[in-house]
């Protein structure tokens, strides 16, 4: 018996709900490090919801009254993913958060739970998924910076530029490429579409 094709529905993770003891002291945190509010809502008998999202992302933070049963800064390293740690690093500071120095792990792959493996600084060869940062809110729930500058082939399923000088970007990298690869092919391609659509996919980090 031929094995049946496994097929799946996607599950995307959207909202992490943050356990906080205050409600407006957690909000005018999360909106002074540049998250958006795009919700506050208030019902009957305290309930509240806030829902924050980060810059550039898909997925959102809830807080709020009624929302979870979680001890407030009971949440431990959610990861914000940015592509300069550094430079992200030094807004969070601007805006008066106790953020903790650039660092890598000693193993090189991930990060120990804590502050055990840390060595000071990026990673030495500035590997993506290799550096971070952390922080804390008001109540204790804490967060990673991450810096990821190219994805692992097969990670996403579909690429997102976040605006038109992004999408150029690509398609400036994109004609660049094609043209070397014409100058080898010694005539031009009448396949370019392809051609443009198989680079951006492989640059965004796109399996086959």
């Amino acid at each position: 018996m031929a094995a049946r094709e496994l097929t799946m529905v996607e599950f995307k993770i959207e909202v992490v709900v943050v356990p906080v003891s205050d409600v407006d002291r957690a909000k005018d945190f999360y909106t002074r490090i540049g998250f958006r509010e795009d919700v506050d809502f208030s019902g009957p008998g305290g309930f509240r919801v806030v829902h924050l999202t980060p810059p550039g992302s898909a997925a959102s933070l809830i807080i709020g009254s009624g929302v979870t049963d979680a001890a407030p800064g009971s949440e431990r390293g959610v990861h914000l993913i940015v592509d300069d740690v550094v430079a992200a690093r030094a807004e969070l500071a601007a805006a008066g958060v106790e953020v903790s120095e650039v660092f890598h792990d000693a193993g090189g792959v991930f990060h120990h739970a804590g502050t055990a493996e840390r060595v000071t600084g990026p990673h030495p060869a500035r590997q993506s998924y290799g550096s971070f940062a952390s922080f804390a809110d008001p109540d204790g729930n804490t967060f990673v910076l991450q810096e990821v500058t190219t994805r692992r082939p097969g990670r996403i399923s579909h690429a997102v530029y976040r605006s038109a000088d992004e999408l150029e970007s690509a398609l400036r990298d994109a004609a660049l490429a094609h043209g070397t690869y014409e100058g080898e092919l010694g005539h031009p391609d009448p396949d370019w579409p392809a051609w443009y659509a198989a680079h951006m996919a492989h640059a965004a980090g796109l399996g086959s």
